[in-house]
């Protein structure tokens, strides 16, 4: 936060001193106008800088916010394929291990995606995750075929934790730190800005003003709304591990 401030009393410095040193050496008329140059290349950078931020703004959380779908599916998938993997194991083992993975995928739906939308885990569902592949792992099998179930669902019970470990960076991620503030400033700076350099609107000519202060208020928000990847207008949904479920009640017949 000093770096910041040191560098904006710096900027302010340097245009009060370049100021100061063409006054001293170049007599000029004054710029007063609200459309003189000096307003007119500040109200363009100010602008600039405002779409700047504003482009950041939305593309790191769209961009997160896709990341994040993606990657609800390969652990749906994963999880899939460890429930077909599992057909493969001796004896009930593959009614343990598909009910497992059942209950794994209906606590995701049920339980933990309402936090998400919160930026938290619950640490249940790595602990179920552990669970059984502790339990897979001291699985007794005989023969190449149960050995290769075996490593198979392991494989995939792998892939599960490993996109859940994202999945948790993933509802815990949010834009960089000053980001939405900086939105925020540059945004109500660029509605003032008019009034600061002077100009006095009013009748028709305030329309275009107040239309624009709306549609910025509405992009502030926009940027604040969709800030993380599981709550929002751009949240990721439970679809993946619901259609998951679904499968599982076709290739198991509801077990």
């Amino acid at each position: 936060m000093v770096a910041y401030t040191l560098s904006i009393v710096a900027a302010v410095g340097v245009v009060m001193l370049t100021a100061l040193v063409f006054r001293l050496v170049k007599r000029t008329g004054a710029d007063r106008d609200p459309d003189g140059p000096s307003a007119s290349h500040a109200g363009a950078m100010l602008s600039a800088m405002f779409l700047l931020v504003f482009a950041i703004a939305i593309i790191v959380p769209w961009t997160t916010a896709d990341a994040a779908r993606q990657n609800t599916q390969a652990e749906s998938q994963a999880a899939i394929d460890a429930y077909w993997a599992a057909d493969g194991l001796p004896d009930t083992a593959p009614q343990q291990v598909r009910g497992a993975l059942r209950d794994y995928v209906t606590f995701v739906v049920r339980d933990e995606w309402p936090l998400m939308a919160q930026g938290r885990m619950d640490p249940v569902g790595a602990a179920r995750m552990d669970e059984l592949r502790g339990r897979v792992i001291d699985l007794e099998v005989s023969g190449s075929d149960e050995e290769e179930a075996k490593a198979d669902v392991l494989e995939h019970i792998s892939a599960i934790s490993t996109a859940r470990a994202q999945r948790t960076a993933d509802a815990a991620a949010a834009p960089p730190g000053g980001l939405l503030f900086l939105t925020i400033l540059t945004g109500v700076v660029v509605i003032v800005f008019p009034f600061l350099a002077g100009a006095r609107p009013s009748g028709p000519a305030i329309v275009p003003l107040l239309m624009m202060a709306a549609l910025l208020g509405f992009g502030v928000h926009l940027t604040w709304d969709i800030s993380r990847a599981f709550d929002g207008p751009l949240a990721v949904g439970p679809e993946a591990f619901q259609g998951a479920l679904q499968e599982f009640a076709r290739v198991g017949g509801g077990m």
